[in-house]
């Protein structure tokens, strides 16, 4: 017998699947109202002030009637996590490439925007609306380079990767890690120093003579704009490279 599947409740509530009800008065509380309510908490107090009783505070109900549109405290952050997200960019007749990195950097923005994303943001398939409308977009940015459908898939779940790595290092250097700030380092040519003070040449050769070599110098901290567009562009040549791939398997296969 074929296993039932079924979303989470909260996630089932976050596609607009709530029971419906014909008796008694129509709730005055939704998912969307106090999602809304825990990301403002979330945006002005970290999620360290987002609990099951300060949200209730906000939307001035009691704690316990919380629990009738998310069960725990974990499933809010689910509902966050997704509700915090915008449109994606509109394609507006770009290329694939040009598209992507909008896409990518807009993604890289929505973080850096709400850090608190970067301690939710688990590396687990989306499965709300919001980000699964992202996905959809960069998939059909794809259309016509001849990659699969699993290859388009890899392709936004790795730019996703790499917009959430940007960020989390963007948001550490700029003073939202206190192990970063209790080592003095603010920039990526802090971390150089305090490494090649460290670094035994002997152990580690390649990465000692490049940190003595002041190779950390110019990133400027990874906050400068050229280190996450280097990166972006270093991506985006490897999905051409894999595109035109394709492009002459296919000229084979045909011949």
């Amino acid at each position: 017998m074929a296993q039932e599947r079924s979303l989470p409740s909260v996630v089932e509530r976050m596609w607009g699947r709530e029971p419906v009800t014909r008796r008694g008065p129509r709730p005055r509380l939704d998912l969307a109202t106090i999602t809304a309510a825990a990301i403002e908490i979330a945006d002005a107090e970290g999620l360290a002030g987002v609990s099951m009783a300060s949200v209730a505070s906000r939307v001035e109900v009691a704690a316990t009637a919380l629990y009738r549109y998310v069960g725990s405290k974990e499933e809010l952050l689910i509902a966050m996590a997704d509700a915090a997200a915008p449109a994606p960019p509109e394609p507006g007749g770009m290329t694939w490439r040009a598209y992507l990195a909008v896409w990518t950097r807009a993604q890289r923005d929505l973080l850096l925007g709400h850090p608190w994303l970067l301690s939710v943001a688990a590396p687990v398939p989306p499965m709300g609306p919001r980000r699964l409308l992202w996905l959809d977009r960069a998939l059909a940015a794809l259309d016509g380079t001849g990659l699969d459908d699993g290859e388009k898939i890899n392709v936004a779940s790795t730019l996703t990767g790499y917009a959430l790595t940007d960020a989390a290092l963007v948001h550490a250097v700029a003073g939202g890690d206190p192990r970063m700030e209790e080592a003095g380092i603010t920039g990526a040519a802090d971390y150089g120093e305090v490494l090649a003070g460290v670094l035994d040449p002997e152990a580690y050769p390649a990465l000692s003579a490049a940190m003595r070599s002041g190779a950390m110098r110019g990133a400027e901290g990874w906050v400068d704009d050229g280190d996450f567009v280097f990166g972006l562009e270093l991506l985006l040549d490897g999905i051409e490279a894999l595109i035109r791939r394709r492009a002459l398997k296919g000229d084979v296969r045909e011949e």
